[in-house]
């Protein structure tokens, strides 16, 4: 089995940065995508940024593009999410995700296979 484990969230005053980093470990650790979600109360899981494992291809969500930049170190099997600019509505808890296989759509939560328990990112006025 995979785990991953997120850390780096806290409290930030809007115009600040924040770097979330994810860590996987297990015997075995199959990858296509890793990606971040958010979801803050009240509102749906939503898609933030994904990062294809192999080529290093990345997609944004429009409300952070320009912000946010995902990246990743493949030795360390971990995947880290840069927030530049950040802004009050940021607030969420912050999910990393693994999809191991190439079905599937990036941007599509009920496709990835691994989950991390998610970490507070709280951003003040």
């Amino acid at each position: 089995q995979v785990q991953l484990v997120e850390s780096g969230g806290g409290l930030v005053q809007a115009g600040g940065s924040l770097r979330l980093s994810c860590a996987a470990s297990g015997r075995t650790f199959a990858v296509y995508t890793m990606a971040w979600f958010r979801q803050a109360p009240g509102k749906d899981r939503e898609f933030v940024a994904a990062i294809r494992w192999s080529v290093g291809a990345t997609v944004y969500a429009d409300s952070v593009k320009g912000r946010f930049t995902i990246s990743r170190d493949s030795a360390k099997n971990a995947v880290y999410l840069q927030m530049n600019s950040l802004k009050p509505e940021d607030t969420a808890v912050y999910y990393c995700a693994d999809k191991t296989q190439a079905w599937g759509a990036d941007i599509r939560a009920d496709d990835y296979d691994y989950w991390g328990q998610g970490t507070q990112v709280t951003v003040s006025s």
